[in-house]
């Protein structure tokens, strides 16, 4: 298999399990009657606390790969803003946004990677990249619905959270690819698992998480949700995630976010039996035509790129 096909492919595997996501997340919270059952906090630390345990045993296999301190730093910030926020940012903004509008929002992460990359890691910027994330995210607006105009009851504090992390996510890739280079996949992630380990289950311990298993008698099956959000939605997603970043950039990567709603649809159509209209077939092919453009490498491009700013410093 070539290294392209093999990218592609992971990109989409990864975009199928973060699409389900959105479901699990849900499903932690409230039951099938829309009955609370974990808060949105407790929901992100249980998520962050089993993954840490998970990993933990891999973690500790690798701390000897560790060579200096500011690579501890390095996989702190890729924990930190890779997974252990904004699985509170995202479970927050579940509780007042429809999963279609938490999609949309989660594609700012490729926005933010090419604008930290330009910043920080001396990162080219082409004219072609910028035209395919607006052709994508014009797909995105179309398969949610937000063109046809549906009526939204949007909370700025809740969007803010979502664009917060997406900003965290963009901080993390930049610095998988251009500070952890040398380190591979399973190593990163187990590493970054296990610094965030003990915070997270400080945090889950804090929030009276157990008492929810005495009054709550949704609370096994909650956690079992939240246990597959964790090993397969948040451990086997971040091997990928990883993977993809090494195979190719930060920017085909956070590509990913422009898939996950396409998978949110097609899930809602066979499992909740959404309606699915002809103009959310057009918003798929949109998306997939931008993330291409986006990603495609032409022996001849058109136009000069944009130069790094003077004085930035990158790699490393």
């Amino acid at each position: 298999m070539s290294k392209d096909l093999r990218s592609w492919l992971t990109l989409f595997i990864l975009a199928g399990i973060w699409g389900a996501s959105f479901i699990l997340m849900k499903r932690g919270m409230y039951d099938e009657n829309e009955q609370p059952i974990f808060s949105d906090s407790q929901v992100g630390a249980l998520r962050m606390a089993i993954a840490g345990l998970v990993m933990l045993p891999f973690g500790i296999m690798n701390l000897r790969k560790i060579n200096q301190f500011k690579e501890v730093v390095y996989l702190i910030i890729v924990g930190t803003c890779g997974n252990f926020l904004p699985a509170f940012l995202f479970t927050f903004a579940e509780t007042k946004l429809s999963s279609g509008l938490a999609g949309m929002l989660n594609s700012f992460t490729p926005f933010f990677t090419l604008i930290l990359g330009y910043l920080f890691f001396k990162q080219q910027i082409r004219m072609r990249q910028v035209l395919g994330l607006m052709i994508a995210f014009l797909g995105i607006c179309i398969l949610v619905g937000i063109l046809n105009n549906e009526p939204l009851e949007i909370s700025m504090l809740h969007v803010g959270a979502i664009l917060l992390a997406t900003l965290m996510y963009a901080t993390s890739l930049n610095t998988i690819k251009f500070k952890l280079s040398r380190f591979k996949s399973l190593e990163i992630a187990s590493l970054a698992f296990t610094f965030m380990a003990i915070p997270a289950w400080i945090v889950t311990l804090s929030l009276d998480t157990t008492s929810v298993f005495k009054t709550n008698e949704h609370a096994y099956e909650a956690l079992g949700y939240i246990s597959i959000l964790s090993i397969v939605g948040t451990c086997l997603a971040l091997l990928l995630f990883n993977q993809i970043i090494a195979l190719k950039s930060p920017m085909f990567a956070s590509s990913v976010t422009y898939m996950i709603p396409i998978v949110a649809v097609i899930l809602g159509f066979f499992l909740n039996n959404e309606q699915f209209h002809i103009s959310q077939f057009l918003g798929m092919i949109v998306i997939v035509g931008g993330v291409y453009l986006v990603n495609s490498k032409n022996k001849k491009q058109v136009g000069d790129p944009i130069p790094p700013l003077e004085g930035d410093k990158g790699g490393g």
